[in-house]
C-alpha cells in the first residue's frame, strides 16, 4: 500500500502566500514552514541562552515546520479575509481540522501517532504541556517572517506592505517576548540592508 503524505507535503511549494498583496517577489508556503522553523528554533535558543529558558529547540523546530501543513488542501487564506468576522474564522478552524484529518490519512499507520500532534497540535496540547509553551514560540515565528517579508519588500520600494508591516510589528510587541525584542534590535536590522551592504560589514578593515 502506497502513503501519499510526503508527496503533499512536498506540494506546499506550489501554495502562494500574500495572494492579495502585489509583491516584488512570490512566496510559497514550503519556503515560509522553512523560515519560520529557523525563527522557532533561533528564538528559543535566545531564550535559553539570554533569558534563563529550558525550551526544546528542536520540537519547536519540528513543529513549526508543520505549522501550515494543512494549506496543501486549504490554499493560503489573507489574514484579512478569514479574520473578517468570528463566524469566517470558526469555518475556516474547522476546515483545518478536516485538512489535517486527511492529512494524517495518509501517513502509515505505524507513525501516525507521532504525526498526529504535529499535524494538529491544537487538539494535542492539552496533553504536552511542553509543546504548549513550545507553540507560543511557533507563533511568534510566524508572525515575525510575515513582519520580516513586509520589510524585504518596503526596502525594495513597494509600499503595499506598509500598512502590514506596521500592524504586525504592533502585534509582536503585544506578545512581550523578550526573545523577539531581541530579534527585532539585533537581527531584524539586517534585512534592511543590501547584499553589498551586508558583506562590507563583515569585512575586515585593510591594514
Amino acid at each position: 500500500m502506497n502513503f501519499h503524505f510526503s508527496a503533499y507535503m512536498y506540494r506546499l511549494r506550489s501554495i502562494k502566500r500574500w495572494s492579495l498583496m502585489r509583491s516584488t517577489a512570490t512566496e510559497n508556503v514550503a519556503e515560509h514552514s522553512f523560515h519560520v522553523a529557523l525563527l522557532t528554533h533561533l528564538l528559543c535558543e535566545i531564550g535559553n541562552s539570554l533569558y534563563g529558558r529550558s525550551l526544546n529547540s528542536d520540537r519547536a523546530a519540528t513543529l513549526a515546520l508543520f505549522h501550515d501543513a494543512t494549506e496543501v488542501f486549504t490554499g493560503d487564506i489573507p489574514t484579512p479575509v478569514k479574520h473578517h468576522n468570528p463566524r469566517l474564522l470558526s469555518n475556516f478552524r474547522e476546515m483545518e481540522e478536516i485538512a489535517a484529518e486527511r492529512l494524517l490519512s495518509m501517513v502509515p499507520p505505524e507513525l501516525q501517532h507521532k504525526y498526529g500532534p504535529l499535524l494538529s497540535p491544537g487538539n494535542h496540547a492539552s496533553d504536552n504541556i511542553e509543546d504548549a509553551e513550545l507553540l507560543k514560540y511557533v507563533k511568534a515565528a510566524d508572525s515575525l517572517d510575515a513582519y520580516l517579508k513586509c520589510a524585504w519588500e518596503l526596502t525594495s520600494g513597494n509600499r503595499e506592505f506598509a500598512v502590514a508591516r506596521d500592524q504586525l510589528l504592533e502585534k509582536l510587541n503585544r506578545l512581550e517576548l523578550p526573545e523577539v525584542e531581541y530579534f527585532l534590535e539585533h537581527l531584524a536590522p539586517s534585512f534592511d540592508m543590501t547584499l553589498d551592504e551586508l558583506s562590507e560589514q563583515n569585512t575586515p578593515p585593510m591594514k
